[in-house]
């Protein structure tokens, strides 16, 4: 698998890229390999454009924080990925979806590609707003990719899809919560 060729598929042609996804004898390692090197751009982008660009702020050392938000964007976005799709096989039953985990993860993974591609913005901290609108992308590539990987019936496609976001958002939020309190709340300390 190319990871720059998989990643502009996803991108460009989301629906016909999850029917080769489908169609492929992939294991969920070679899913985590992809999404452990697209998750290195927000987390290298953070840390040059918050340690090295970013200004000095409240007497925080820049290359430090730099490093933590670097930390923390790696570990959210792969630990936020996992979760998610535990949480997304946890539900398929209740929605008549395949239940495999290989298989949410493959489709929570690949719809964190364009929120990790944006993820250059980050080395201009003021363009670094740009990184979420991306991950709405995100979710159409994930609504795309949920059909054909995890086979749902079309009358209950937009549940499922809906639960499934609900979940990740709070996924998100509590990982969230967790990584700033473990390293962004250390810094004054």
């Amino acid at each position: 698998m190319n990871i720059y060729q998989r990643a502009k598929n996803l991108l460009l042609a989301p629906a016909k890229e999850w029917q080769s996804i489908d169609e492929e004898d992939v294991n969920s390692s070679h899913v985590l390999t992809y999404l452990l090197v697209l998750a290195l751009i927000p987390a290298v982008a953070g840390f040059i454009g918050m340690g090295f660009i970013g200004l000095n702020v409240f007497g925080i050392d820049s290359v430090s924080w730099g490093f933590r938000h670097a930390i923390s964007s790696y570990l959210g976005i792969v630990g936020g990925a996992y979760i998610s799709a535990f949480v997304i096989d946890f539900l398929a039953d209740k929605f008549q979806a395949t239940s495999s985990f290989n298989v949410a993860f493959k489709v929570v993974a690949y719809s964190y590609t364009p929120m990790c591609v944006a993820g250059v913005f980050y080395l201009i901290p003021s363009l670094s707003f740009l990184v979420p609108l991306a991950g709405l992308y995100g979710l159409y590539i994930l609504y795309t990719g949920m059909k054909p990987m995890l086979k749902v019936p079309e009358d209950k496609m937009m549940g499922y899809f809906i639960v499934c976001l609900l979940s990740m958002i709070v996924v998100s939020m509590v990982l969230g919560a967790i990584l700033v309190a473990i390293f962004v709340n250390s810094v004054y300390f």
